[in-house]
């Protein structure tokens, strides 16, 4: 089932999430009409801005994924701006200086030193494929520049002696397949193929699934990767679908988890999909991949399942505004969306908190950021830099091509 609502009288790890969000977003936003005390303490490029570099996938393979991050953050930076938000005796506004890596992680190395040496941005966000993301880590951390990720793959915060200043906000790969795990037994599916993409994220998939499902007594029949340039589908689905599973997982991003799905079907399967949270953009469900993709299910966190009319908590009442600006201006909402509005909530908050835009300040502050953002709970810490909380996650079903809560 969905993630249910937040008994308010119950004590739980999620509920003080919810209320540290009150928190989070009415400080980073700060009371309407204050100004700063003394404008010429700021140490911001350009007086009082703080300045947030993105590295973003808005052409290329990643540009499913990549694109709505770029709409999230600007409506963001739009809202952050109405009035400003505290930072020390300042009140400051944020620049955005956004970049298209092409989904080429070359290009986004590149853009990440650029943004961060010539531009004297504060923070990165980005790499919403993995290989871009890793290919930005090595740059935050060796110029010492806060870095939160967009990237699904477990290995983008690890080693965490590595990777002091990198912090990533999708799911981890262990968090998402027991849930899916625990969802096949539920289904009475006993034997299982798994298609995992290449690269970073599907290696994560893997080695989780594998785990998950041997802990739940679901035997995996066969593990199948699919290539990293898009083609040859069609003879993955069929070494996927020889082996007569009750069951097949799609681990990867869209658009190949869309395209993963038709070949299956194409190949003769007509058993039950199971996606992982990439799966989860406008593309998987959209044209020809609309029929595969119907009844499929997926392991998302909570913000899918977003209503525009019902809430009850001040996290609740941010994730409805954003939803409705986001409908407002681009006509569909995707779950994938929100984590760049959070990527920057969460820098705000720790500039407030860290009284500075200083970098290494910033980086400080961010590992101790307990809060519930708009793509679900959140818990940094110095020992923890993939923050998505395990119970955020909910499971969702492709009904009548939108994804729907599933019980």
């Amino acid at each position: 089932m969905a993630t249910p609502a937040i008994d308010s009288s119950v004590l739980t790890r999620r509920g003080v999430l919810a209320a540290a969000a009150s928190t989070l977003l009415l400080t980073a936003c700060g009371r309407p009409g204050q100004q700063p005390d003394d404008a010429a303490s700021s140490t911001a490029p350009a007086g009082q801005e703080l300045v947030i570099g993105a590295s973003l996938e808005l052409t290329g393979k990643g540009a499913a994924l990549g694109v709505l991050q770029q709409r999230a953050m600007e409506i963001t930076a739009e809202s952050l701006n109405v009035s400003g938000f505290p930072v020390g005796n300042l009140r400051r506004t944020m620049r955005l200086e956004i970049r298209d890596n092409g989904s080429n992680p070359g290009l986004a190395a590149r853009q990440a030193t650029e943004l961060t040496r010539r531009d004297e941005v504060h923070a990165l966000v980005g790499g919403t494929l993995a290989e871009t993301s890793m290919a930005i880590v090595g740059v935050a951390q060796k110029l010492q520049t806060p870095f939160l990720s967009l990237g699904s793959g477990d290995d983008i915060v690890l080693p965490l002696a590595e990777r002091t200043y990198i912090y990533k906000l999708t799911p981890e790969a262990g968090d998402v397949a027991r849930r899916m795990a625990q969802l096949i037994e539920s289904q009475r599916v006993r034997r299982v193929a798994l298609l995992a993409a290449a690269g970073l994220h599907g290696d994560s998939g893997v080695r989780a699934v594998r785990a998950a499902l041997r802990t739940a007594g679901v035997e995996l029949r066969r593990t199948v990767r699919l290539s990293a340039d898009g083609r040859g589908f069609a003879s993955a689905a069929q070494r996927a679908v020889a082996v007569e599973p009750d069951g097949v997982i799609v681990w990867g991003t869209a658009p190949d988890s869309g395209n993963a799905a038709r070949a299956l079907r194409g190949a003769g399967y007509r058993g039950p999909l199971f996606f992982d949270a990439g799966a989860v953009a406008d593309d998987t469900l959209a044209g020809q991949n609309a029929a595969a993709v119907e009844g499929a299910f997926a392991v998302h966190p909570a913000c899918l399942a977003s209503s525009l009319l019902t809430t009850t908590t001040t996290a609740q009442m941010a994730r409805r505004d954003f939803t409705y600006r986001y409908l407002q201006r681009h006509g569909s909402f995707s779950g994938f969306a929100p984590y760049a509005s959070d990527a920057l909530q969460l820098l705000v908050s720790a500039a407030r908190l860290a009284s500075s835009a200083d970098r290494g300040r910033l980086r400080a502050f961010l590992q101790t950021q307990v809060t519930e953002g708009i793509a679900g709970g959140y818990a940094f810490a110095p020992i923890r830099h993939g923050g998505m909380e395990p119970d955020s996650l909910g499971v969702y079903v492709v009904n009548k091509g939108s994804w729907t809560p599933w019980s």
